[in-house]
């Protein structure tokens, strides 16, 4: 059987996601190496969010979300690894891309951690347009709408029935009004992610991947810029390179992953988004949660 793991990104985090995992092995240790990285108590904001007024103790705030799912992925695939599983490819969804390489053995925790530092506090000080989630809507009059209208473009194209976009207030206003859909929604995010507004945090990001030793994964890796699977550690980078400034294309990648007849999909981390996807999207596959340390095996 065919075993792809996947990895979700922001919007899948849990206040308490920590106790799920807190008797595993590594938790104490990355999560206080993590923390002295970040400046800040990474557990309790994952734990408690004691100060959800504040914004460094907001684990919705991306700069602390990024960090805190990765650490929890992290220790979960590394567990399941101790347990003797292992995938045939794996592939993540923004961040979710992340975890996918270091789990690949691409780059180490400690790289993991600084390169999501950079990351997150780029995208957090984006500053520049907005976005908005897309629910149950004609997909033709969607990609007629984007082209027509400037300033917007297709961020997280998640499946047939959801997608969300990324563009300035303007364009997402002017877009609303147009569409017919069940659900628009404006997103309280502090930029827009994946689009080209994000081209000066982009080319910043791709200047710190420079100094990031890729190493040749130990199973292929599915990217968000060109969902294919992968190998070659130079085309890894420049593919994470190109992620920010460009939509993720997770639909495309459900696709590519439902074309095996014998395919079982294991979303680690802590919550059911991506699996959600998946059932909705995907026929006669497969399909496990692995969140908490009562859940080590599939």
């Amino acid at each position: 059987m065919t075993v792809a793991w996947v990895f979700p990104g922001q919007g899948s985090q849990k206040i308490g996601m920590v106790k799920q995992i807190e008797d595993l092995p590594y938790t104490k240790e990355r999560f206080n190496y993590a923390s002295e990285i970040f400046e800040r108590n990474l557990f309790e904001i994952c734990e408690f969010n004691s100060e959800p007024t504040n914004p460094i103790s907001d684990l919705n705030n991306t700069s602390n979300t990024q960090i805190c799912l990765f650490l929890v992925e992290s220790i979960l695939l590394d567990a399941l690894k101790e347990n003797g599983f292992k995938p045939t490819y794996v592939a993540g969804h923004s961040l979710g891309e992340i975890t996918a390489l270091y789990s690949a053995d691409v780059f180490s925790f400690e790289d993991c951690v600084s390169l999501i530092k950079v990351r997150s506090q780029l995208m957090a000080n984006a500053g520049q347009g907005s976005m908005a989630a897309l629910i149950g809507f004609d997909r033709n009059q969607l990609d007629l709408l984007v082209e027509k209208i400037d300033d917007i473009v297709v961020a997280n194209d998640n499946s047939s029935s959801q997608v969300v976009l990324s563009g300035s207030d303007a364009a997402l206003d002017n877009l609303s009004r147009e569409i017919t859909c069940k659900r628009f929604l404006k997103l309280n995010v502090s930029g827009a992610f994946h689009s080209p507004f994000m081209k000066e945090p982009s080319e910043k990001f791709s200047e710190y991947l420079k100094q990031i030793k890729f190493q040749n994964p130990s199973f292929p890796v599915i990217s968000n810029y060109d969902p294919t699977l992968c190998s070659d550690p130079i085309e890894l980078k420049t593919r994470l390179r190109n992620q920010m400034c460009n939509g993720v294309r997770w639909r495309e990648t459900m696709d590519l992953m439902g074309k095996d007849s014998n395919l079982h999909i294991v979303e680690i981390g802590p919550s059911n988004v991506l699996s959600g996807l998946g059932k909705r999207h995907l026929k006669n596959v497969k399909i496990s949660q692995v969140s908490s340390l009562d859940q080590l095996t599939y």
